[in-house]
């Protein structure tokens, strides 16, 4: 499975990570299908190089012809002027594998809790949060899982 996967090589590259996207709605209760699996890391640039290792690892590699130095140093830059909040993974042996890393949002301002998915802990951005970053995201699938969500709640 991708996402045990993607978690076990992130956590042997120590880094600092939280689940998010339609894979958090669904391990906090709510019925949402989805492709990629998201996260948000801490930004800076080991943490970016770390990613990118893990993710490599496990032989994933990115969408667009970048590497983690010069996406750090870029971020603001690939967020205002390219509209790319997303480092996006791919894996060419597989297209349906995708991960994606999210630049605009920094892990230490989330708060997360842990989940046990078939006996894997996954560190998920908590649902509070959850539904502020869907909120602030206002695409019409995000603003479903937040009323889905705040069912929840």
């Amino acid at each position: 499975m991708l996402l045990h996967r993607v978690v076990e090589s992130l956590n042997k590259h120590k880094v600092r990570y939280t689940l998010v996207g339609g894979y958090a709605v669904s391990l906090h209760g709510a019925i949402r299908g989805t492709v990629d699996i998201d996260f948000v890391i801490q930004l800076d640039k080991k943490s970016f190089i770390a990613a990118e290792a893990a993710l490599a690892d496990i032989g994933l590699k990115p969408r667009l012809p970048v590497v983690a130095n010069e996406l750090f140093e870029f971020r603001e830059e690939y967020i205002k002027n390219r509209n790319l909040i997303a480092w996006s993974f791919i894996n060419p042996t597989n297209l349906a594998e995708v991960v994606d890393i999210l630049i605009n949002e920094d892990v230490r301002k989330l708060r997360s809790v842990t989940k046990e998915v078939s006996g894997l802990k996954i560190k998920v951005i908590s649902i509070d949060d959850l539904i502020t970053m869907k909120k602030k995201s206002a695409r019409p699938q995000d603003l479903e899982d937040v009323k889905a969500l705040e069912q929840l709640a």
